[in-house]
């Protein structure tokens, strides 16, 4: 594991780094407190730190005030090493975000039992840190296809229209809805049927730019939202959408099959004033001419088009 010593003084430097080594660590000595807090801020910095206190340029709670300033780091373990031993000081240095400290003269036994409580503390504090991802992307994401939920993909859309009419932008919105899944889930089966619905999720993430919003709508349904996207280009890019599903069959367990889209589509510069609601309304709307004329078909919603909204089909 790597470890930054910092201490101005060149033989109790060499003796850190000796003892250090042989206890396993990769080492990093510098003799003044810039240098160290330059070490902690690298991307791949390390993430144990021993200060002494008194040094040039930055002393140990002043490096140590900067590391807790950078709150979107890995935490850093922090031992200061100090000839100061009243209470005054002790809390000083533990105020200013050190973990723990050390009395010189030091004891080398003391010394690695303290670290090795210091990487168990950063052990706890990764685990706690994936947990807390894990949490976070379940109740953001989709279980079964990884993709944005329904909740997030809405909450996204909005504010991304939010963005785009305070900029004058355009933002496309597509809608699309597998055709006839129903019956892969009837013949095939609920786990083929999970299948398929990944293996589009994959595809659909593929078709779009990495800025760009998917999300799992609901059953078969996916909402994908294409931030500064030019009305002109709406069309286009809701075929190459649809053309990644239907161009090839989809594997399974099963064997291949043949799996289509119907896409509604929409431009948000068509609709400058409309709520969140009425644009989904919209596109859902454009989405069931599409399925109403056909299927595997991308329909455009206009302001001035005729929304007669069909019977629910069969999907």
């Amino acid at each position: 594991m790597k470890i930054v010593i910092a201490d101005d003084e060149a033989i109790s430097r060499r003796s850190l780094e000796k003892t250090l080594a042989r206890e396993g660590y990769e080492v990093i000595a510098v003799d003044n407190g810039r240098s160290a807090l330059q070490q902690l801020s690298l991307p791949d910095g390390p993430r144990l730190a021993l200060l002494d206190w008194m040094m040039p340029e930055l002393n140990g709670p002043e490096v140590c005030a900067a590391v807790r300033g950078q709150p979107d780091r890995p935490y850093v373990h922090i031992v200061l090493l100090t000839s100061k031993g009243s209470k005054e000081d002790v809390v000083a240095g533990l105020e200013s975000g050190a973990d723990d400290y050390l009395i010189k003269p030091w004891d080398p036994a003391e010394l690695a039992a303290r670290l090795q409580v210091g990487q168990r503390i950063l052990q706890l504090e990764d685990r706690l840190v994936e947990a807390r991802e894990t949490m976070r992307f379940k109740a953001t994401h989709d279980p079964l296809t990884s993709l944005f939920n329904r909740g997030v993909i809405v909450d996204l859309l909005a504010r991304e229209l939010s963005r785009t009419r305070r900029e004058n932008g355009c933002t496309v919105i597509m809608l699309g809805d597998l055709d006839h899944f129903k019956s892969v889930n009837d013949s095939c089966g609920h786990v083929v049927g999970d299948e398929v619905l990944r293996s589009v999720a994959r595809r659909l993430l593929s078709s779009v730019r990495s800025y760009d919003f998917v999300g799992r709508y609901g059953g078969e349904e996916f909402l994908i939202v294409l931030n500064n996207c030019e009305s002109a280009q709406a069309v286009a890019r809701a075929e190459a959408v649809r053309n990644g599903i239907a161009n090839r069959p989809i594997q399974t367990s099963r064997g291949p099959l043949p799996i289509t889209m119907s896409v509604g589509v929409l431009s948000s510069r068509d609709w400058d004033l409309r709520l969140v609601e009425e644009i989904l309304g919209e596109v859902d709307a454009a989405l069931y001419r599409a399925k109403a004329a056909g299927r595997n078909r991308v329909v455009f919603a206009k302001p001035t088009a005729v929304c007669n909204v069909p019977q629910p089909l069969a999907k």
